[in-house]
């Protein structure tokens, strides 16, 4: 289980940080740190299932949610890196704020 995240955290870095190379080495850098400190765990303990856990649930994050973003020359117009994992959501909570959970604070021109 352990080799399988591993591996899931590797491919969902190439995908979130293709074409920056110091990024990706960073964070394969930082996925192998991790790992290593957890490698003398017994496999069927809970830390190590905790710890396969927090890496899958890093991978999906990075897949789905991280865009990286490429500045086109001398503007300020990003080209985005939007793949096949990314999630798109249709910002259904920013357009209602008064539904579930959402709030409203409307303030006048003097502060209040």
């Amino acid at each position: 289980m352990a080799l399988a995240a591993y591996r899931h955290l590797l491919r969902a870095t190439r995908i979130a940080f293709q074409g920056d190379s110091m990024l990706l080495h960073s964070a394969r850098t930082q996925a192998r740190t991790g790992f290593d400190k957890l490698s003398s765990l017994d496999p069927t303990s809970e830390e190590a299932t905790k710890g396969i856990d927090h890496a899958e649930g890093v991978a999906q994050m990075l897949r789905q949610n991280v865009v990286q973003g490429e500045r086109q020359g001398d503007s300020d117009v990003l080209k985005l890196n939007i793949h096949k994992d990314t999630e798109l959501g249709d910002n259904d909570t920013i357009k209602n704020p008064l539904g579930k959970g959402g709030k409203v604070k409307v303030s006048g021109g003097d502060g209040l």
